[in-house]
């Protein structure tokens, strides 16, 4: 069973009560959208407030990371999570598969000051006491509701959503706090998911959603997170989530119902890593379909940086897949010296991770036509 408020340390419960506050002061105007939204639509408001206590109650938060990548320490990350027991923070590991500026003066330390109005940043904190970043499960995916953060994922048990805040999109945007909500005021976030449906906007990893259709899965059809068998599609929810931040410690033990992992890592020492969590912490494996993506259709550029170069050099004419881009990133991390495609250290992590969005955009289970 996973913990509750009751047992954050003051600061934790002074971060989730100054972003309950700010939500409060937000949920009025959020409502208002919200009410026209239905209104519109003809919708009703019972259904609405249906779909809210669907999620408190069934909604899970899923915590995604790379399992092969290379902590501070050296060691993997599934290595740090057998031996911990408990899903350490970016300030713990010095690595992020989003910004790696988790260090004091950097810009993610930056926004948890700003965002958790300098609760984490009183005297003589420990990094452990950083909130740790997932998102909300709400489609059913089964790689998962914003596998950008990492082809693996935690599925945890619904009461750690009691202890989180949640923003639709990620908290470091300029308007994360307009978009924040928490465990009883859901609409902020919910406000402008249903704003970027009628943009016509895909959501979530659906594309061609309507207001009518997610509010009627939300309110009735909210699946497990993981379905089994996993019959359902990949995601491949790329730009579209609902981040959830995580109020105190997340215990493998006691947090975590469910280990979901990419098949890439089969027959690997990583395979038998997630065997040995799964059993010394009582933890379900489950494996999802998996992305794979030929070399050759990787394009020249993704946002900015090139990728198809970095795509051939680390699987020539052959298949990308998680364990490959994890190797070559765990290499580069070792002996920069070797790789001269980029200027600068950060460049290549940039490029790494850019490469892995282009997976998780456009790869497919193995064996896909």
């Amino acid at each position: 069973m996973a913990s509750t408020n009751g047992n954050l340390l003051p600061h934790q419960k002074k971060a989730l009560e100054y972003v309950e506050r700010q939500a409060s002061k937000k949920a009025r105007a959020a409502e208002r959208v919200i009410k026209d939204i239905l209104a519109s639509y003809g919708l009703p408001a019972a259904l609405y407030e249906k779909a809210l206590q669907n999620i408190r109650q069934n909604a899970r938060v899923a915590i995604h990371f790379h399992p092969e990548r290379l902590t501070k320490n050296g060691q993997s990350v599934a290595e740090g999570l057998l031996e911990a027991g408990t899903f350490k923070t970016q300030f713990e590991t010095g690595i992020s598969s989003g910004s790696p500026t988790a260090f004091p003066g950097g810009e993610r330390d930056f926004w948890e000051r700003r965002f958790f109005g300098g609760a984490y940043h009183q005297n003589g904190l420990s990094p452990a006491g950083r909130p740790r970043y997932g998102a909300l499960a709400l489609m059913g995916h089964p790689d998962g509701p914003s596998p950008r953060f990492g082809s693996c994922y935690f599925l945890l048990y619904a009461d750690v959503n009691k202890r989180s805040s949640f923003t639709f999109g990620g908290s470091q945007d300029d308007l994360e706090m307009e978009r924040t909500g928490s465990h009883q005021e859901l609409a902020p976030c919910i406000a402008p998911l249903f704003t970027e449906v009628i943009k016509g906007n895909g959501v979530l990893g659906m594309e061609g959603l309507t207001v009518n259709a997610l509010l009627e899965h939300l309110a009735n059809r909210l699946p497990a997170p993981f379905p089994r068998p996993p019959g359902r599609p990949l995601g491949n929810a790329l730009d579209s989530f609902i981040e959830a931040q995580v109020h105190g410690e997340v215990s493998l033990r006691n947090d975590v119902e469910r280990l979901v992992a990419d098949p890439a890592f089969r027959g690997t020492v990583m395979e038998e890593l997630f065997y040995l969590i799964s059993s010394r912490y009582e933890i379900e494996l489950d494996w999802h379909p998996g992305f794979t993506l030929p070399a050759q259709k990787v394009p020249e550029a993704f946002r900015g940086y090139p990728t198809q170069a970095l795509a051939t050099r680390i699987a020539g004419n052959g298949l990308l897949d998680a364990a490959r881009i994890g190797s070559a990133a765990n290499a580069f991390t070792l002996q920069p010296e070797l790789w001269h495609e980029w200027d600068t250290f950060d460049e290549g992590l940039t490029s790494f991770r850019r490469l892995w969005h282009v997976l998780v955009k456009y790869g497919a289970p193995p064996g896909t036509p």
